[in-house]
């Protein structure tokens, strides 16, 4: 029961990351551009993250969720 729940809150949060991925406007910086720059410094006192859109914020929170909802599906998968 708990794994049917489970794979269908996946099946879910995956397609809501994918609607918040496509809504996000493109950076002109490409991959790099996500990290600060290429040849900019990361600020250690995480400036970087009050510098991204609200909408980068929930997608990396949610691509933290879908990447621990998968370890989790893995190990009841696992154990039966």
């Amino acid at each position: 029961m708990l794994r049917i729940f489970l794979s269908l809150l996946f099946l879910v949060l995956c397609v809501v990351l994918m609607g918040v991925v496509l809504m996000q406007h493109r950076k002109s910086g490409g991959f790099s551009g996500s990290f600060g720059g290429a040849s900019t410094q990361m600020d250690m006192s995480g400036g970087s993250w009050q510098r991204m859109t609200t909408a980068t914020k929930v997608t990396v929170a949610l691509a933290g969720v879908f990447m621990l909802l998968s370890l989790i599906l893995v190990k009841i998968g696992a154990l039966s």
